[in-house]
């Protein structure tokens, strides 16, 4: 029986979670496994791992043999680093201690450089954040200058039509004063003109 070691989906449509397992090389992708030893989650960033190490390196060095992927990300965990000090202490090249020595200095250089990743993704993200916020911003006052243009517009409109209505009330009270004053008038010569003349 060949085992692998493989990666078998999980997680929804357009949102992949894997689970790294140990399988028949004959089962399925998602189908039946001997063990699970990790996850893997490529939407972060960095992409997370969460890895059994003694486990995996347990399958390594009984020959399971792993998928392109599963093995990129047990070389990135440090299995196979693991495995070759272990063949470099079974050939008697260094001393057990030196190997773990080495391995930890290994493990530290690539702690640090995914904590100087995720730094700068935070980074990246910040002034990602920042320059949408920006655009945001600038669309934002855009709409609102072309609110307040239309609000003067509809105040200047109001204000015209209130001085025209003004105006023409004016003209319309000024017409009837003349009118009012006109009509006196008339009714005087009217009253002259009906009055007998004396004999």
């Amino acid at each position: 029986m060949s085992t692998k070691i493989r990666l078998q989906r999980h997680g929804k449509k357009g949102q992949p979670f894997y689970h790294i397992v140990i399988a028949d090389g004959r089962a399925p992708r998602d189908g039946r496994y001997i063990e699970r030893i990790g996850t893997y989650n490529p939407l972060t960033e960095p992409a997370a791992v969460v890895l059994n190490f003694d486990r995996a390196l347990y399958w390594v060095n009984c020959g399971a043999e792993p998928t392109d992927t599963a093995r990129s990300l047990l070389r990135r965990e440090g299995v196979y680093m693991k495995k070759h000090l272990l063949g470099g202490v079974a050939k008697g090249a260094f001393s057990e201690t030196e190997a773990e020595a080495r391995f930890s200095a290994w493990k530290e250089e690539k702690d640090r450089r995914m904590s100087d990743c995720r730094i700068k993704a935070i980074e990246a993200g910040k002034e990602v954040a920042k320059k949408r916020l920006e655009a945001e911003t600038k669309v934002k006052e855009a709409k609102a200058a072309v609110v307040e243009e239309k609000r003067r517009a509809i105040a200047e409109k109001e204000r015209e039509e209130r001085e025209a209505a003004e105006a023409a009330a004016a003209a319309e009270a000024a017409a009837n004063a003349q009118t009012e004053a006109e009509a006196p008038a008339e009714a005087d010569a009217t009253a002259e003109a009906e009055t007998p003349a004396e004999a």
